[in-house]
Formats: structure tokens, C-alpha cells, sequence
């Protein structure tokens, strides 16, 4: 079964006089890739060290896309600078895992710190839920305490700590999962069984 986009994202939700999140299309991939290699290059949020073109941008997101899950920009207004995104996928591909996922949430580095991110991933749970998944994962970098106080405050809660399990930028990084229930989580079962 796929898991289908819910409705409400078909016509994009106003977050706030300038900002529109909708989903995103392939259109955006050059947009997405130039975010994301900022993220690359100077960050620790992934632990990718070469930053993927747009056509690797473009065939990761029509991989998401195409199984029905969600990939959200944020633009500056209807068909304005997309200054972020965010997007879940199935967090393992073995079919028992069909009803979790994992999200990922970028932004453009001169956006950060006002609120963005949380309204991102507010539209992704949201979405995320309506295309059928129960929990959703983050695995986060230890040195990104913004990405772990922006989880906390939606609700997840941490579940497991690995230690030094990365490197980058000189440095040994722990990653930190949190997790959250979507929907009914786990107290009912799924419509159907894997």
C-alpha cells in the first residue's frame, strides 16, 4: 500500500503573512541543494562531507515523492526563495518499519533562529500522520541543540544516545535519537498489517 499526501497539502498552509509552506516539486531541487551544502560544508547537522549536486538532490527527493511521503518547502510568499524544507521517509525500508519515519529539516543558514523550523515541522507531523506513519524518529547530532530543543518542544522525547559514532570538522559527534508517536501511535493497530 502507498502511503498518500493528505489534502490540506495539495494547497499549502499560510504559517504567516510571509512565509507559504507547501509541497515541494523537483522544481525546488536546486534551491534544496544549495541549503543543504551550506549544511554540508560548515555544519554538523549531516554528517555528509561533499555536497550532493542538484541531480542527487532531484533523485533522493523523487524517492520520497514517489512513495506518497511528504517533502515540504518553506518560500518567502507564493513562489518566493524557498528558505527551507523538511521531509519524512520510511526509517528502514523492511516492510515491519512501513509505519515509521524519519524527518529531516533544513534551513537556509540566514533564516535560523526565527521560528521557521518549528512551523516546518509542525506541517511535517501533520503530513507525516496523514500519510499513514505512527512514530517518527530524528536522529540528531549531539553538537545541534537548536534541532534538540525544536524536537523536545514538539513532543519527542529522547530514546537512545550513541556515542562518538561520527566525526566531522576535527571533532567526535554523538548522534541522539528522539521519537514521537503520530496519531494513534501505538494503541490501535495499523489499517493494515505489513
Amino acid at each position: 500500500m502507498r502511503l498518500g499526501i493528505a489534502a490540506p497539502l495539495r494547497h499549502g498552509w499560510r504559517m504567516s503573512a510571509s512565509i507559504l509552506i507547501a509541497p515541494a516539486s523537483l522544481a525546488d531541487a536546486a534551491p534544496i541543494a544549495a541549503i543543504y551544502a551550506h549544511h554540508v560544508r560548515h555544519g554538523t547537522a549531516t554528517f555528509e562531507t561533499v555536497p550532493p549536486g542538484v541531480d542527487e538532490i532531484a533523485a533522493r527527493m523523487a524517492k520520497v515523492l514517489d512513495a506518497g511521503w511528504p517533502w515540504l518547502v518553506a518560500r518567502e510568499g507564493q513562489g518566493g526563495d524557498v528558505v527551507g524544507y523538511a521531509y519524512a521517509a520510511q526509517y528502514n525500508p523492511r516492510a515491519g518499519y512501513r509505519y515509521a519515519c524519519e524527518d529531516s529539516i533544513y534551513l537556509r543558514h540566514d533564516r535560523q533562529g526565527r521560528g521557521l523550523g518549528t512551523r516546518l515541522l509542525a506541517a511535517l507531523l501533520e503530513a507525516s500522520q496523514a500519510c499513514g506513519f505512527r512514530q517518527m524518529i530524528a536522529g540528531i547530532a549531539g553538537s545541534e541543540p537548536a534541532s534538540l530543543a525544536l524536537h523536545a518542544r514538539a513532543g519527542f522525547a529522547q530514546v537512545a544516545r550513541l556515542a562518538s559514532v561520527g566525526r566531522k570538522h576535527g571533532q567526535w559527534l554523538d548522534v541522539i535519537y528522539m521519537q514521537r508517536a503520530l496519531g494513534d501511535g501505538d494503541a490501535a493497530p495499523p489499517p493494515q498489517e505489513p
